[in-house]
Parts: structure tokens; sequence; C-alpha cells
């Protein structure tokens, strides 16, 4: 079993930055790939980016340059530095934890993650 918690949420201005957080705990913590999604009202769950245990990250191509993922295993937690937000970044964000994927654009994919945090509210607005 794992626990996500995501912290870092609220709002922010367009151009303007935040971090978000996810603590994991349980059992194989270490060995997971843990990824953020994202959904916006009336819209999918849309996967982001994610990170393996080796810290190899994998990102859409709408967040490049702007997002970035990083892995604390120390800690036992992922960061999304998110940098230059737009309105369109508007959404509830979570965390989701999944074993190793063959194939890393597959960690984007949220019918392959069974465990995930209760999500937190990232709002670009002026």
């Amino acid at each position: 079993q794992l626990q996500l918690v995501e912290s870092g949420g609220g709002l922010v201005e367009p151009g303007g930055s935040l971090r978000l957080s996810c603590a994991a705990s349980g059992s194989a913590v270490g060995s997971v790939t843990i990824a953020w999604f994202r959904q916006a009202p009336g819209k999918e769950r849309e996967g982001v980016s994610c990170i393996t245990s080796s810290r190899i990250p994998y990102q859409i191509d709408s967040v490049k340059g702007r997002f970035t993922i990083s892995r604390d295993n120390a800690k036992n937690t992922v960061y999304l530095q998110m940098n230059t937000l737009k309105p369109e970044d508007t959404a509830v964000y979570y965390c989701a934890a999944a074993p190793p994927f063959a194939s890393l654009p597959m960690c984007t994919m949220a019918r392959n993650y069974d465990y995930w945090g209760q999500g937190t509210q990232v709002t670009v607005s002026k």
C-alpha cells in the first residue's frame, strides 16, 4: 500500500510560479514511478509529468520549458515546479504512483495507476 499527499497549490497570477509537493509513504516507495496529473472542470484527467525511481523525468509537450519534476528519494517526495503559469493550467493537480513502466510515455496514462493522492487546487487568474 502507498499513501500520497499533495501540497502547494493555490491562487497565482498569470506568469507566476508554484511548487507542488507529493509526499509518499508505504511499502516499495523507492521503486515506484510517480506522476503528476491534472483535471480541469469538464475535462478528462491529463498526465503532465512523471519521474522514475532513478529520477528519469518525462513530461508532455505543453509544459516543457515551464514545468520541472524532481524527486528527493531521501524524503520520499516528488516536486513539480511550475513556472510561467497560464490560465489554462488551472486544475486540480494529483500525484499518483505505479510500478515501473516498460515505456516511459505510458506514465501519463491515468489507467496505469492504482495509488492516488487527494489533489490540490491550482488556480491561475488575475
